[in-house]
């Protein structure tokens, strides 16, 4: 072979590697091994728009992620790619039962069986309403082993099959009220609690469908995921997010962007983050006004310590 063609052939293997290396899987992202951590898996809604995935967060620690809260279109794939074990989480929570939230979730379920996970996993999210069905009867209608649409995992749902793991889903209702129960604490409620962390929940209504925040206490910290607050939830909102080391929220408005920087500030959180559904016009931007804390606008994949 001539020089000009060695050269060319050799120009040729040289695009083609790095085109390879391109396409490959990247690298896994996860977050630091020490420390409790949190992971945004979606920092963009059920569009897909900018190439981001959906809804989904993951709290690291110790190197492990413990807590799942959502898993929308597109955090399957992140979740492989931060490294993650589908049979090191502890337990699930939904804001919604809704697709930006949730869409992903049989994936999960063939991984975590791929994984050979054995313990039961927990899951938690809203009562049903007029337009979503309850959680309870969500995972039923995708993993029901008679007529659920992902049957081949019924597996999960079989109280009396040997192999696999079992899912153990919640509708998470507040409590009845009691007698000299004052009413904003029986608007906050702990419906998970282990030896390392506990899961709260406050109700909230988002399109006419039952919706909830999230409040995570782990080593001393509180974490709190919600969506935009509405007329009506700020006071109560406010008492939930209360001192809160880190408040991920979503927004997909100016409007609902404002309303959340203002009760970071009335909460006293510690941090800021906007992540899940924030148009790429509304990203870094800066501090919203009425917050004076740090905030982060995040991407797919970011880590943040939990100091």
């Amino acid at each position: 072979m001539s020089g000009p063609r060695l050269l060319l052939a050799a120009l040729l293997a040289l695009v083609s590697a790095s085109v390879h290396a391109q396409a490959a899987d990247p690298a896994p992202a996860s977050c630091g091994a020490v420390g409790l951590q949190i992971q945004v898996l979606g920092s963009g809604g059920p569009e897909l728009a900018g190439g981001r995935a959906a809804s989904g967060y993951l709290v690291w620690m110790e190197g492990k992620a413990r807590v799942l809260v959502d898993f929308g279109p597109g955090a399957a794939l992140r979740f492989a790619q931060s490294g993650a074990r589908a049979s090191d989480l502890d337990v699930v929570l939904f804001t919604r039962v809704h697709a930006g939230h949730t869409l992903d979730f049989p994936a999960l379920v063939a991984a975590a069986l791929r994984e050979g996970r054995r313990r039961t996993l927990p899951l938690y999210g809203p009562s049903g309403g007029r337009l979503a069905p309850s959680t309870v009867n969500y995972i039923r209608v995708l993993l029901d082993g008679a007529r659920g649409a992902y049957r081949h995992l019924g597996i999960v749902l079989n109280p009396l099959a040997v192999e696999g793991f079992r899912l153990d889903p919640h509708d998470a209702r507040a409590p009845t009220e009691r007698v000299g129960v004052r009413r904003e604490r029986a608007e906050i409620w702990e419906v998970h609690r282990t030896e390392e962390l506990r899961a709260s929940a406050t109700a909230l209504v988002r399109e006419g469908a039952p919706a909830l925040a999230w409040r995570i206490s782990a080593r001393e910290r509180r974490i709190v995921f919600i969506g935009a607050p509405v007329a009506g939830e700020s006071g109560r909102l406010e008492r939930f997010a209360a001192n809160a080391d880190v408040l991920v929220a979503g927004a997909h408005t100016p409007d609902a962007l404002a309303g959340i920087a203002r009760l970071a500030e009335r909460a006293r959180a510690k941090r800021l983050i906007f992540a899940a559904g924030l148009p790429e016009e509304m990203r870094g931007n800066g501090a919203p006004p009425g917050y004076t804390g740090p905030v982060a606008y995040a991407e797919d994949l970011a880590c943040y310590p939990v100091p």
